[in-house]
Parts: structure tokens; C-alpha cells; sequence
């Protein structure tokens, strides 16, 4: 008699007994919280160091306005008093409404290559979760997914693309030895200018332009809120439940947007607006990839980190694919390849030779389709995981 195979069950790595989890209540705690990140990554030559200041900011629940409808929880890991991991567990009520769920998140992860102490870094956040009565973990996300989310996967010999994930090869099996299982894969493109964009999406933009229906004009940097508010408006509507984003608040846009201006005031010419009759129809924010310059700042702008980072940016030759919208009832219109094809040409015209455009996720056709079909070669993969509570 033939018997059934059993479901498998994860493999719990065993607790570390000699790490201590501490909850990070402010002050130095805080501090050493943020700052783990660069001893954790001395001397790995595709690390960039995060700005010390703007982190504080972000962590800062009271400022943060992503906070006001949502919860966190920081932990720090020690050996004989040395820190030597971190996580976040995070609820975010509004994703859970949205979603109809109730998830919850681990975050701003980073360990030594220990499966032991990452098990006592995940009994501090999932039994914290579990008060918060969360039924699902998902991570990392940190601490929305419209900031960061995943681990890298694929692609650990590229250089980090600007406000994406980056981490050591062996934080997949962390996770997978503390009983994670993959929930979605997220991938990033790159575009190169020497290969151009495909004939087909120069054809069709050409039609679009043409037609005279649909104007393309340059994001109003000087007077941007009437832009900002139908951007967002746009933003929202394109959230779809069952993973991913959710819809953000007004206050949670503008703390992006301010994060973000300077950059587009660096290069106005590459974040477009698509109009039809002086009606917002489609969006496309692309800026300079400041990775490079940010990294030679050493997380610290003053008093020398700004003058290296200005003087890296005039050096900066790569892009990144930011935000990108179009609103319902316009979709397969062309305006995406409009869009596309004014952004190309003004990047040429500027000197930039390659971008790196998403996340898009693994399942989503219509999003890898059309990046394929504007040129891009999928170069990274994101994963993130999840496990029941």
C-alpha cells in the first residue's frame, strides 16, 4: 500500500544562546540601530552607505506620517555587548484594510551569517507581531512597499540601483532556515541608450504624438502641487488589492515627493506629463541615479559628505525609473510608449547611457510586457517571503 507524502514543514533554526535582543526604545539604542549597517557592510564595494541623518528622520515615528496609521517595533541584536543584527516588525493598518489581511511586516533586516542569531532577531519581531494579533509575516518590507521591499536574489554583481534593496548573498537561506517560504518574486529592468528603444514602441509613440490628442510637457517644478495633486490622485487609483502597494495618505506622497524634488530639479527634463484637453492621462518621474554620489558621501554630508556628493553627480552617467502612471481609461493607448519615447530622447540628449526601471512583479504580465517590449533586459530579482503566524 502506497503511502501519502507528507507535507513538508520548514526547518527551525535553533535560537543562538548568546545573543541578547534588545527592544530599541530611543537614544543610543536608536543609534546603534542605524549605524550597524556600516560596520555590517566595511568593505563590500557595492554597499551605499545610507545618509545617518535622513535615516533618523525615517525611524522617527512622530515625524513619519507613515506611522500615523501604522505601528513598529525596533530590535537590535548583541554579543558580549556588540551589536551584531537588527530587524523591524511593523503593522500597517492601512495595507490591511485594503487588502482585507492581517499581516504584518519584518524589516530593515540585516544579520551576520548566523541562521542561530537571525532565529533570536525573528522570535523578537513574530512574537511582537503575534500580540499585535497578525496572522502573516511578510518581509523584508521596509517599512512599506512603497519604499523598499525583498531580498536580492539576482544580480549581486551589478551596483545598487537607487532606493532598491542590496544585501549579502546569504540572507535567502536566513530567512528560508526560519521557516519563510517564497510569497512573489520582484524583478528590475535595465535599459541601455546604445540599444535604443524597439522599433514597434518608436512607431506607436510616433502615432500617439502625431494625432495631435496627447501632449507631453515637463513636471511644473516651480509651481508643482496642481501636478503633485493629480499625480497622486492617479497614483492611488492604479492599487490593486491582493499584494503590494496600498494606498498611501496625501501626507505620505509629499514626504516622497520632498525626498525626490531635488533630484528632478537636477535633471527637469526627464519627469513628464501625458495630457489630453489639460487632463492628467499619464505620468513618468525618472532621475539621476545617485547611488555613486551618495556612496562617496559615507552616510554623512557634513562637514565634507556634500561637497563629494555634488562632485560625484556631475560624474553620474545611469539613471533610475521612478514613479510611472496611467490613469484608468487611458491604458492601451500609447501613452506609455509616448512617454517612454520622450524620455529616452531627453535622456540621450543629456549623455545618460543606461536606466534601471521597476519593480514589477513575477506574475504581473501586462507591467513585465510592456518593460520588455520598451527594451528592457530583466537584470535583478527581488524575493520576498512570508510565514504564517
Amino acid at each position: 500500500m502506497r503511502t501519502k507524502t507528507p507535507i513538508a514543514v520548514p526547518r527551525l533554526a535553533v535560537r543562538a544562546p548568546d545573543v541578547v535582543v534588545e527592544v530599541v526604545a530611543g537614544g543610543r539604542a536608536k543609534d546603534d540601530f542605524i549605524r550597524f549597517q556600516l560596520d555590517h557592510y566595511a568593505g563590500d564595494p557595492n554597499f551605499v552607505p545610507p545618509i545617518i541623518a535622513e535615516r533618523k528622520d525615517f525611524l522617527d515615528f512622530e515625524r513619519n506620517p507613515f506611522f500615523k496609521d501604522a505601528r513598529a517595533q525596533l530590535y537590535v541584536a548583541r554579543r558580549q555587548g556588540r551589536v551584531v543584527g537588527r530587524i523591524a516588525a511593523i503593522v500597517d493598518e492601512r495595507y490591511n484594510r485594503f487588502h482585507g489581511t492581517q499581516d504584518g511586516f519584518v524589516g530593515l533586516f540585516e544579520s551576520q551569517n548566523d541562521p542561530g542569531l537571525a532565529a533570536a532577531l525573528f522570535d523578537a519581531a513574530l512574537s511582537w507581531l503575534r500580540r499585535e494579533g497578525v496572522k502573516r509575516c511578510i518581509g523584508p518590507v521596509n517599512v512599506g512597499f512603497h519604499h523598499d521591499a525583498g531580498i536580492q536574489v539576482l544580480g549581486h554583481e551589478r551596483f545598487p540601483a537607487m532606493l532598491m534593496p542590496y544585501n549579502p548573498l546569504w540572507y535567502g537561506v536566513l530567512f528560508e532556515a526560519n521557516g519563510f517560504q517564497k510569497l512573489k518574486d520582484l524583478y528590475t529592468y535595465e535599459v541601455q541608450a546604445i540599444s535604443g528603444l524597439p522599433e514597434k514602441v518608436r512607431r506607436l509613440a510616433e502615432r500617439v504624438k502625431s494625432s495631435g490628442q496627447v501632449t507631453v510637457r515637463r513636471l511644473d517644478v516651480y509651481r508643482p502641487e496642481g501636478d503633485l495633486l493629480r499625480m497622486y490622485s492617479i497614483f492611488n487609483t492604479m492599487m490593486r488589492p491582493g499584494f503590494g502597494f496600498a494606498p498611501i495618505s496625501n501626507d505620505e506622497f509629499m514626504q516622497i515627493v520632498n525626498r525626490l524634488r531635488p533630484l528632478v530639479l537636477l535633471r527637469p527634463e526627464l519627469s513628464l506629463i501625458a495630457e489630453v484637453d489639460g487632463e492628467m492621462v499619464g505620468f513618468c518621474i525618472t532621475v539621476p541615479d545617485i547611488y555613486p554620489a551618495q556612496k562617496e558621501a559615507g552616510g554623512k554630508l557634513f562637514p565634507f559628505g556634500l561637497a563629494k556628493f555634488l562632485w560625484k553627480t556631475r560624474s553620474i552617467t545611469r539613471l533610475r525609473g521612478l514613479l510611472f502612471g496611467i490613469k484608468d481609461g487611458w491604458r492601451r493607448r500609447g501613452i506609455d510608449a509616448l512617454l517612454a519615447h520622450e524620455t529616452y530622447k531627453a535622456a540621450l540628449g543629456l549623455g545618460y547611457d543606461a536606466g534601471e526601471l521597476g519593480w514589477a512583479m513575477e506574475d504581473d504580465t501586462l507591467v513585465n510586457r510592456m518593460l520588455q517590449t520598451a527594451g528592457g533586459k530583466h537584470v535583478k530579482t527581488f524575493r520576498v517571503y512570508q510565514r504564517p503566524l
